[in-house]
């Protein structure tokens, strides 16, 4: 039996790695003037995108509100927009790229969007896990410029208004910027239960954003609920990313090459990300990816 202290811990940590996403541009807008927007963000961060502690082309930035958190990831990728184009403009694939994520425990297609379990870091039956339903929309598809997302209007624990959102534009023949969103709503029950994560297992966990310095010149990180925002937004866009850069290998292999770059492209920000082995991960989602 669980008891309720500890249900909430892992009802936390589940709301920690729930999939958000971006406050996207309404259904309505004019592509071009979608286009022209990202560009201008590129422009706005180019000193971030070229000077940073990630060694790439990439800016996290992340919000709170009074019930609602947002992370954004914004990189340049060595991806042909055309590639990403068809890569991702469909529901099909998005379950090959969710599952990546630690807490994805189970992940299938199903119509027009995705049916996704989530549970704890480690391997663990699902009748353990938190169903979430996610329904996919391509928002916008035009040449240069693409934009969808995935949206669940519930979520664990009173948590609602989950949005997955990923626009691109082509920059040129081998490049494409991408913006990756992340967010949610919560309520009281859902404060009380990150509070608690926050208080215990998650009180030495950091965020990626600086917000001072020690007197020695040693970086002060984000902590508390932008601190998780941050880093779940880095797990989900670097699953994005090893999925983009398997599609060049033959198709036999591509499961396995998305499984170890996704584990040692998070393993170059151990302060962060690090949660399990490699052994125990690589284990761990080959059981999960089976059962799918």
């Amino acid at each position: 039996m669980i008891t309720w202290p500890h249900a909430i811990k892992g009802i936390a940590r589940l709301l920690i790695a729930m999939p958000l996403c971006c406050a996207a541009l309404p259904a309505d807008a004019d592509a071009t003037t979608a286009a022209r927007s990202l560009q201008a963000k590129k422009a706005a961060i180019a000193e971030q995108l070229a000077h940073n502690a990630f060694g790439l082309p990439l800016v996290i930035e992340s919000t709170q509100s009074s019930g609602d958190l947002h992370g954004d990831v914004y990189a340049i990728v060595d991806h042909a927009f055309a590639t990403i184009d068809s890569a991702l403009a469909s529901a099909h694939p998005w379950c090959d790229i969710l599952i990546l994520h630690l807490n994805v425990k189970q992940c299938r297609s199903a119509g027009s969007g995705l049916q996704m379990s989530l549970g704890r870091k480690h391997e663990e039956p699902l009748d353990k896990a938190y169903r979430v339903d996610f329904a996919f929309r391509l928002a916008t598809r035009e040449p240069g410029y693409l934009e969808l997302q995935l949206n669940a209007a519930e979520g664990p624990l009173g948590t609602r208004d989950y949005r997955i959102a990923v626009e691109a534009i082509a920059l040129d023949a081998g490049h494409s910027f991408i913006h990756m969103s992340y967010a949610y709503a919560y309520g009281f029950s859902a404060r009380v239960a990150m509070q608690g994560y926050l208080g215990t297992l998650g009180r030495d966990k950091i965020g990626f954003t600086i917000v001072s310095r020690r007197p020695d010149g040693q970086p002060v990180y984000v902590e508390n609920v932008r601190g998780v925002v941050e880093r779940n937004t880095m797990r989900y866009y670097l699953a994005i990313e090893s999925y983009l850069a398997a599609l060049s290998a033959p198709p036999q292999e591509r499961e396995e090459l998305r499984l170890r770059t996704w584990f040692d492209a998070t393993e170059r920000y151990p302060m962060q990300l690090h949660e399990v082995s490699r052994e125990d991960y690589l284990t761990m989602k080959r059981h999960e990816i089976r059962r799918q």
